[in-house]
């Protein structure tokens, strides 16, 4: 049945221009409908705040400071945001539409993905993010929902609703974690998002986006419970499993890659989306055609029951959706069963041999026992790679001595990188390593500057050479007379000799053209003379009367076999007659 034919809005007009076509999707705290933009008639996509939330003054503003948020955005990852307004009791978002189906439908279609076919998607998601996150916003709520992928393969992040300002400047606004509750999607909330009263940052997206890059390996989530507090308890006291464990074509570097984005602690996290980014192409490269496309395992998750399609059609689908959760009641310190308590009461019942649970108990001893000893020896012997991507040596020292790690520093030039500030590390974030091996951290000694030699005097081509052991490029090459610098000689360089600049920056060079001695034309004729001066590259001009052109150059100036640069002129005496 069409649920949009009793669906209110559908033809309605908001704010007497956009035209509700029909519904398209359904959330926690809004419904998305197709719509026409009238005015500049195109297809634009409604995001409408629910009623009963419309009276919730934090939630009005939330609404609004998404639209003011992804405003700031350009990038083409990023669902656009064309206009934010109300009518009556209808707070609406107008959006870009984006034509075809979200990350949700593609792994209830397909189930599980190839490595090649994941990194593809995420690695568009990260670009998104990032760029978010170098704007100072955090997304809050990365969830396949919220991965729009067009019919021409383009992906593109939405719903920025939980969007969080870096900065501040929203205050306690900002925040959607309170004393008593959470607001998000359970399945891929951070362990500090969970906790109140833990500061939270852009590695809560970074851990969302390590959920995202499991369940596109595995065809499922790593933490799952019969209700959302089961699912919070996992979050906060276990370990996201290496995918590898339910899929085993993923490679030890995809292991390392989803351990490092979900790491409980977030300052074993990668510091933002452009840092997770730059890993996961690390991790890229090192794998072999043959990893990127192995066969993902078969998922559950696959079923008819689940349409699949465009974003258009009709959404009356089990989707997670962004909720409130009650965390009150959650001891967060001291772990718990999850099943409610059993009834414990003895009953009346016929006795039989305790023999089989006894042998049952005595197995189950020695596997914790076996499984216990593995980890403790494991805990013992290997670490996980933490982050010290822009920390000092001193910070990085005290981050590795937590994770039970040592450093080895070196110093490298970069551009890019402050001086004093780690810029990369081998083994890489993420990675296990054995405590006893060191961890290789590079510093930054900050942008190398060379001085630009003295190449005044010097034959061009020692000149070129000089510049070239320094690091520098030999630029353009010009060319001018001198009285002081030999023919072929370098007279200056621009830079100037002594200037600081960056490694391979090209130098010009004007080269002297020299000087040229001036011919005897002493009793030559006027045209004789002005021809010889000419052909050594000197002008004429003369003084005296000649009128039969028969006279001899009496004298000259400059005087014969004087040096002097070419184009100079003569001066030709002439008898007066």
């Amino acid at each position: 049945m069409d649920t949009t034919l009793y669906d209110p809005l559908i033809g309605t007009l908001l704010d007497g221009r956009y035209r509700v076509d029909q519904r398209i999707a359904a959330g926690g705290m809004a419904t998305v409908y197709q719509g026409t933009d009238t005015r500049l008639d195109r297809v634009v996509a409604l995001k409408v705040m629910h009623p009963s939330l419309v009276d919730d003054p934090d939630f009005t503003a939330r609404f609004i400071r998404e639209a003011k948020a992804v405003a700031r955005l350009t990038h083409t990852n990023v669902v656009n945001v064309f206009d934010q307004g109300a009518d009556g009791r209808t707070v609406f978002l107008a959006m870009e539409y984006v034509p075809g189906c979200t990350l949700r439908d593609l792994l209830r279609e397909r189930g599980a993905l190839s490595a090649r076919a994941a990194l593809d998607i995420l690695e568009p998601v990260l670009a998104a993010l990032g760029a978010a996150h170098r704007a100072g916003l955090v997304h809050r709520d990365v969830k396949p929902e919220n991965v729009l992928i067009t019919d021409g393969g383009l992906v593109k992040v939405a719903d920025f609703g939980l969007v969080r300002v870096l900065s501040g400047e929203d205050g306690a606004a900002t925040d959607t974690t309170s004393a008593t509750s959470v607001l998000g999607t359970v399945s891929y909330l951070a362990p500090e998002q969970i906790q109140p009263g833990r500061p939270t940052d852009q590695r809560v997206d970074v851990y969302a986006a390590g959920i995202l890059l499991y369940e596109m390996l595995t065809g499922g989530k790593p933490h799952t419970g019969d209700n959302p507090m089961q699912v919070i308890y996992r979050h906060l006291h276990e370990d996201v499993p290496p995918p590898s464990l339910v899929a085993p074509a993923v490679t030890p570097a995809l292991d390392a890659l989803v351990t490092a984005a979900t790491a409980r602690d977030p300052q074993g996290r990668p510091y933002d989306a452009v840092e997770l980014l730059a890993v996961l192409q690390r991790a890229r490269r090192s794998l072999t055609p043959e990893q990127l496309d192995a066969e993902p395992p078969a998922s559950s998750l696959t079923s008819p029951r689940y349409p699949t399609g465009e974003v258009t059609a009709v959404v009356d689908r089990q989707v997670e959706r962004t909720s409130v959760m009650d965390v009150a009641a959650l001891d967060f310190a001291r772990p718990r069963p999850y099943d409610e308590p059993q009834d414990v009461r003895p009953a009346r019942r016929r006795r039989r041999s305790r023999k089989p649970l006894i042998w049952t108990s005595v197995a189950a001893v020695l596997l914790v026992l076996v499984g216990g000893a593995t980890y403790f020896l494991s805990s013992a012997v290997y670490a996980t790679v933490p982050s010290v991507l822009g920390q000092t040596q001193e910070q990085a020292v005290r981050t590795l001595d937590g994770a039970g790690l040592h450093g080895v520093f070196s110093q490298q030039f970069s551009e890019n990188v402050p001086a004093g500030q780690a810029m990369a590390s081998d083994p890489g974030v993420g990675q296990r390593v054995r405590k006893s091996d060191p961890v290789k951290v590079t510093l930054s000694k900050g942008p190398q500057r060379i001085t630009v030699p003295d190449l005044a005097g010097r034959p061009l081509d020692q000149a070129r050479k000089a510049l070239t052991g320094a690091g520098l490029v030999p630029g353009t090459t010009t060319e001018t007379y001198s009285d002081t610098v030999p023919q072929g000689s370098v007279i200056s360089a621009t830079p100037a000799t002594g200037q600081q600049v960056a490694l391979n920056t090209p130098v010009a060079m004007v080269v002297s053209k020299g000087m040229t001695p001036v011919p005897n034309v002493v009793g030559m004729t006027k045209d004789a003379a002005a021809k010889a001066l000419a052909d050594a590259g000197f002008q004429t001009q003369s003084s005296g009367l000649d009128f039969f052109g028969t006279g001899r150059v009496v004298s000259q100036t400059p005087a014969a076999g004087t040096p002097s640069p070419q184009d100079t002129v003569v001066t030709l005496r002439l008898p007066a007659f």
